[in-house]
């Protein structure tokens, strides 16, 4: 009754779209936040700051897919490592200070039962994947290896490979890949999905679910659009964790080896200063399709109400959740009042 009511004195806005005309700005003030955010920590010299701008360059003007970016940012990395290793090796560990109160400390040794063996590896790599492919080879053998849900569990397990950066610099790989190449939704749904993403606890990577969902519902076929949307969200859920789960306990015994590794400190230096140029695109994707979307005049409420969080957030330290839910609800107050203003 009460969305009926609201929609009905809004004219022809929904409730929930209100909403996101607000949310949204404030999502890319967010976005622009992390770029401050992780430029400040990794651009420490010419060097990361070039890095940056290539990655921005390659991946906005060329196209060039986020994997490649990584991989060769890191091979950089290594070999800078090696030869220049006072430009590269910029991102600095912890101080590993010894607390009496801590459990687990950099000077005692670690645990027989942690440490790393081949027989453990290999198990872990058999259980492993074995739970992350055995799905996708089920529904290939159900529905065809060509199937929609087959693709999508083959594109996150490769997007998952690479989440260097967190989920910032990997969506702008999956919005790419997601919307232009296959293609599973809209622009506007993939915008929706980043803004929804940002209300809900739990990770941003959590947004890769709803590009499953959506992906499934808007190519259904044999199955109905529910059906096949909760499979491609499960599927995409799936296959975008199970190598987290490889990652870590197949690592974790070799982390005190890494520690203090140049060559690996350089590597992941450079790949960091790239996800910094790799954010930006998406903030600069982001931002052109909120801020001056095709064949509309410019956004002038998103663009002002972008800046007062971004400032809010940056100056004053705003939390994300009071400036998500405060975009929101000024978002529904600007069309209340807008549509009461040309009544």
């Amino acid at each position: 009754m009460f969305t009926r009511s609201f929609n009905a004195t809004c004219g022809n806005v929904p409730l929930v779209a209100a909403v996101f005309d607000g949310l949204k700005p404030a999502v890319l003030a967010i976005v622009l936040g992390a770029v401050l955010r992780i430029g400040k920590k990794s651009l420490k010299n010419e060097i990361m700051w070039t890095l940056a701008a290539l990655a921005f360059a390659a991946i906005y003007f060329f196209k060039v897919p986020f994997p490649i970016i990584i991989l060769a940012a890191g091979a950089l990395g290594l070999a800078g490592g090696k030869f220049w290793k006072e430009k590269f090796a910029v991102i600095k560990g912890h101080g590993g200070k010894k607390s009496d109160a801590s459990v687990l400390d950099d000077e005692t040794d670690s645990p027989a039962h942690t440490q790393p063996t081949l027989a453990r590896a290999v198990k872990v790599c058999a259980v492993c994947i074995t739970l992350w492919w055995l799905p996708v080879l089920l529904i290939g053998l159900w529905l065809g290896f060509d199937h929609l849900l087959v693709k999508q569990g083959l594109f996150f397990s490769k997007a998952a490979m690479v989440t260097f950066g967190g989920a910032y610099a990997v969506l702008p790989y999956v919005s790419q890949q997601a919307v232009e190449n296959f293609p599973w939704l809209a622009p506007g749904q993939m915008l929706d999905g980043l803004g929804l993403a940002e209300t809900t606890p739990g990770p941003l990577i959590m947004v890769l679910q709803f590009v499953g969902f959506l992906g499934g519902w808007n190519f259904s076929a044999p199955l109905s659009p529910l059906a096949m949307a909760t499979l491609g969200a499960f599927i995409t859920t799936w296959t975008t964790f199970l190598p987290c789960f490889l990652y870590i306990f197949l690592g974790a015994p070799h982390i005190e080896q890494m520690r203090g590794n140049v060559k690996l400190t350089a590597a992941l230096s450079a790949i960091t200063a790239a996800v910094v140029g790799v954010v930006l695109n998406l903030a600069v994707w982001f931002g052109l399709h909120v801020l001056v979307p095709a064949g509309q005049p410019v956004n002038w409420f998103g663009l002002v109400l972008c800046v007062v969080a971004f400032v809010g957030m940056v100056k004053w330290k705003w939390g994300i959740i009071p400036v998500v839910l405060g975009a929101g609800v000024v978002g529904m107050l600007h069309h209340l009042i807008a549509s009461r203003a040309w009544a």
